[in-house]
């Protein structure tokens, strides 16, 4: 092929022919385990393990710091004996009641503050109050108003999980996009139906983010709370368990309390709320 410019003589040659087929180069057994969320979060946990293992022997003082080794030892013998495992049972019956108020009292204050102006205002100024106050300086009032029992730490789980819960509620509504809120209207949709079918579906990011950490401080405060009069709520939760042991001075039976607080908090982490993220958001493209 030729072409004539300005009277030089321009030989083109053909394009070379494009190759559509690009063979992808398959991955090695090692890049497709660390392709694998589950892999990393092991590799990460084998670390620690290491760690913990490394500094306790190199302090070499097991009542102040034992061996990973011991501790799992321990925590063998406590589910073996079945103490540990009841004292997890009676934390997460007492966590379960608690969560669950908690869940419905912040449900209901979201949907007065998104439906009514005096409710947002409301909200705000009880979430300003309240949300910074700890649960735990709840507990001298407790005490004094429904006495030891389980009556107390339900009081004190419920504060630490109706704030926050409120808080994300109220904020995934308000960033509810302007179309979506203009659908429901146009639908006829008011009031309670409007909430339940156009605002949680759009704010379920946000409401997901309030029962993870709802779930953390409620955790995390019943475990605190067993510390001081947990042995009145039917023979003690796993901080009346850790408690015991270190007046005893079972030191690896205290750590393999510790570990079974922090097994559970896994277990509810990346399988329960990993399991609505995944039936959820991620199927509707809300998150990657």
């Amino acid at each position: 092929m030729s072409d004539i410019t300005q009277g030089t003589h321009v030989t083109t040659r053909p394009a070379a022919p494009i190759d559509f087929f690009v063979v992808e180069r398959p991955l090695s057994p090692f890049q497709q385990l660390y392709a694998s969320d589950l892999f990393r979060k092991a590799i990460v946990l084998l670390a620690l393990v290491a760690l913990w293992e490394g500094y306790a022997r190199w302090l070499d003082n097991p009542l102040l710091f034992p061996t990973f080794g011991e501790t799992a030892l321990a925590l063998a013998q406590g589910v073996a004996s079945g103490r540990l495992p009841d004292a997890v049972w009676v934390s997460l019956k007492l966590l379960l009641i608690g969560y669950a108020i908690g869940l419905a009292l912040a449900a209901l204050l979201s949907v007065v503050a998104i439906t009514t102006a005096m409710g947002r205002d409301v909200l705000e100024t009880m979430t300003a109050m309240f949300s910074p106050l700890p649960a735990i300086a709840l507990l001298p009032l407790s005490l004094l108003w429904f006495g030891l029992g389980p009556t107390s730490v339900i009081f004190v789980l419920v504060h630490s999980v109706l704030w926050p819960m409120a808080l994300n509620t109220h904020a995934g509504f308000c960033a509810v996009s302007n179309t979506l809120r203009m659908v429901g209207r146009n639908y006829g949709l008011r009031g309670l139906p409007y909430v339940v079918l156009i605002l949680i579906p759009a704010a379920f990011p946000s409401i997901l983010t309030g029962l993870k950490i709802s779930w953390a401080f409620a955790w995390r405060t019943l475990i605190a709370a067993e510390l001081v009069f947990g042995v009145t709520t039917g023979g003690g939760g796993l901080g009346w368990y850790i408690y015991q042991n270190k007046n005893n001075l079972e030191i690896p039976s205290v750590f393999s309390g510790l570990l079974a607080v922090i097994i559970v908090g896994l277990v509810v982490d990346n399988l329960i709320f990993r399991l609505i993220e995944a039936r959820t958001v991620r199927v509707w493209g809300m998150q990657s």
